[in-house]
Order: C-alpha cells, then structure tokens, then sequence
C-alpha cells in the first residue's frame, strides 16, 4: 500500500499536494484498489469555484461509479485532461500521472483539516 509521506488526505480517499495556494488533488492508492479498473474520469466543474466538500466530479469503475468531493474550497484551475483517453492512469499510477485536478485554493487554513499519512493509514488499517 502506498502511502506517499508528503501529501494529505481525506476520509473520502482523495490525496491532496499543496504547492503555494495551488492544490493537486486524485484519488489514493488504496481508493484505486478498491474500485477495481477505471474506465471514465468525468470532470465538468473546470472553472468553477466549489466549497469544501463539494462533488466536482466521478469515477467510473468497470463495476461502480464513485463521486468525488472537493477537499479545499477553491476555483478548480485544471482538469488531467489525458485521462479522457487514459482513465486507467488512476489505476498505475495515482499519486502521479493519474492525478485527477488543480485547485486554487481559497481558504489555506482548511489543509489543517486534512489527514496526515498516519491517520490516513489508521484509516484503511495499514
């Protein structure tokens, strides 16, 4: 299980990298695992501003669909458009290329709510 030491993350297995006021944000390793193969990543809320828990978009699963809920609120600045042909990035490689959007952040405070490594892998029982 790969747990990267440098990010944060969410109750709802989304991983965050904060750069300035700038937030990566995907799904974990473990979320990838549980979802089985990918085959769709819908993001349709380029450009707009959502709050903290809000959905900005799904995955898509062979056997499920799963939305997903904005860690920080923040205008969403990108999409990883290269996984409209590759969604399956998600499944080799999420903390890199199948990372899933950027986000500006609006509220940097908010990160004190996210989850460290630790209690990420409390979390899933690592």
């Amino acid at each position: 299980m790969n747990i990267p030491s440098n990010l944060k993350y969410t109750k709802d297995h989304e991983w965050i990298k904060i750069e300035g006021d700038i937030a990566t944000i995907g799904i974990t390793d473990f979320a990838q695992g549980e979802l089985g193969d990918i085959v769709y990543v819908e993001v349709e809320t380029v450009d707009e501003t959502l709050d903290a828990e809000e959905i900005f978009g799904t995955v898509e699963a062979v056997k499920t669909v799963s939305d997903l809920f904005l860690p920080l609120s923040g205008e969403i600045i990108e999409f990883n458009e290269s996984l409209e042909d590759e969604p399956e990035k998600v499944n080799s490689d999420p903390y890199g290329d199948g990372w899933m959007i950027k986000v500006k952040c609006s509220d940097l405070s908010q990160v004190d709510n996210l989850m460290s490594p630790e209690d990420y892998k409390q979390l899933i029982g690592a």
